[in-house]
């Protein structure tokens, strides 16, 4: 029996994969900060819960030893992280460490405390969970994509360095999804001067008429588990049709003409 074990999971895409893989007959360890909270996933089979808050080294150290003590791990999947919206000058300090801390720093923790067990083993596989904000960017969320792209970077050049001792590392780059990802895991920042701007900006995502087509949890999970069994040496993974689309496009035609559209559709 293969051990996954899973950060971020209780709710969205953690708490989605999570359930998936134990119907697989995977082995789950699933973490959050509130275990204790946590009902859907407790009466399922092989699934352990730890509590782990990721912007934290010492909890970090603490899960991981506490999770290869309960079984072997194959997998880690790094999904742990939130949203932050505004404009810049909206932001207080804080709040930018803050997501560099938990999207960023958090994946690198907790890959970095694998590391021993994996380089023991010598297999494993690291899931990264980026975004399509970590390909693309879309206005107002300048440090949320600056956490994503810097999450795809570590991650190709981590995966040259982990195939030294038959590690893979990939990641998942989702569109939207379906969850209450916009009120439970967005931080924002305001600032008067780009009001006007930015609330045309959020009522994009929260108009039902939007273009928008987020995807389940559950179907983003499905891509998870294909880059956990598929067997590819593919590095990176678009999930849903969505972030498929706005991939192909910009790539279509081009990096320039990508950045004039969507500056376009901001001011007109």
């Amino acid at each position: 029996m293969k051990t996954i074990f899973i950060t971020g999971a209780s709710s969205g895409l953690g708490k989605a994969t999570a359930k998936l893989f134990a119907q697989k007959g995977w082995k789950v360890i699933a973490t959050m900060r509130q275990p204790e909270k946590e009902t859907e996933l407790v009466p399922l089979a092989n699934m352990h819960l730890l509590p782990l808050d990721v912007t934290d080294g010492k909890s970090v150290q603490k899960t991981v030893e506490a999770a290869t003590a309960i079984s072997p791990v194959d997998v880690v999947f790094n999904n742990a992280g939130y949203g932050l919206t505004g404009p810049l000058e909206g932001y207080v300090d804080e709040q930018i460490t803050r997501q560099f801390n938990t999207n960023v720093l958090g994946v690198i923790r907790v890959t970095q405390a694998f590391l021993p067990h994996l380089r023991e083993r010598k297999s494993g596989l690291i899931i990264n969970t980026t975004s399509i904000g970590g390909l693309v960017t879309f206005p107002f969320s300048s440090i949320y994509h600056a956490t994503k792209w810097a999450v795809e970077g570590w991650s190709e050049s981590m995966s040259y360095e982990l195939a030294i001792h038959n590690i893979q590392m990939k990641t998942i780059a989702p569109g939207g999804i379906a969850t209450d990802f916009m009120s439970r895991s967005l931080d924002m920042g305001k600032h008067e001067a780009y009001a006007e701007h930015f609330d045309r900006f959020l009522a994009g995502f929260s108009n039902s008429d939007s273009p928008l087509q987020f995807s389940s949890a559950e179907s983003i999970a499905t891509v998870v588990y294909e880059a956990a069994t598929g067997g590819k040496d593919q590095l990176r993974y678009l999930a849903g049709n969505d972030a498929i689309a706005i991939y192909q496009h910009r790539l279509k035609v081009g990096a320039e003409a990508f950045r004039k559209g969507v500056a376009k559709g901001l001011v007109n």
